[in-house]
């Protein structure tokens, strides 16, 4: 799979390069958080909200509507299952790592997306970037083999656990979490009520 920049054109479809911020104090703290040999996602860390950078993301890219930062590390090479939100989501890479995305818009009315639609685009650690909401994405890939460390910056709530929803829409099945629409694999490894609609292979890097 070939592997882009984000400083390359055709990451404009899915996000754009933030800048103006200085995320020093948040990487030293992701540089205390575990990274293990699978993949841990926490929503949110006091520790990183409480931080002036986070603040200031808040008040500015969220434009002041609550939000939670937490991060997702870990060893990762393959794609598993695509995600989105109703909202952009913000991450900072702590280290280099590739994200595998896709468009929103290519995911069928019967909610299956052909894999082999999706591009992989590394972004290098330090790195700021905006992930919009049309974006397709999941749990990042490791480039070095010391894994990977990835800030998620989302509105307040996301990810987390939400009730059962009559099915209205085509998408009523994909929603798995609170503010998640999120799109498996049959080899990813998913829980049982995730909506196995991905087509083709497992894309590995």
């Amino acid at each position: 799979m070939e592997i882009r920049k984000v400083t390359d054109p055709e990451f404009k479809v899915y996000g754009k390069i933030v800048t103006g911020y200085d995320c020093g104090e948040l990487l030293k703290a992701m540089g205390q958080t575990p990274v293990p040999e699978d993949v841990v996602y926490v929503a949110s860390d006091r520790e990183l909200e409480g931080l002036e950078v986070s603040k200031r993301i808040q008040k500015n890219l969220y434009g002041q509507l609550p939000i939670q930062v937490g991060y997702c590390n870990g060893h990762n090479r393959k794609m598993n299952a695509m995600e989105y939100h109703r909202t952009s989501e913000i991450n900072v890479a702590a280290t280099d790592l590739v994200l595998m995305l896709g468009r929103q818009q290519d995911v069928g009315e019967d909610g299956t997306y052909d894999t082999s639609l999706a591009e992989a685009f590394l972004v290098p650690a330090g790195t700021v970037i905006e992930v919009y909401a049309t974006t397709l994405h999941y749990a990042p890939c490791h480039v070095e083999e010391d894994g990977f460390r990835c800030v998620v910056i989302l509105p307040k709530g996301t990810n987390t656990d939400m009730e059962p929803v009559e099915e209205l829409f085509f998408e009523d099945k994909l929603l798995f979490a609170k503010n998640k629409w999120l799109i498996g694999h049959r080899e990813g490894g998913l829980p049982k009520n995730a909506y196995l609609g991905l087509r083709g292979s497992n894309l590995e890097l």
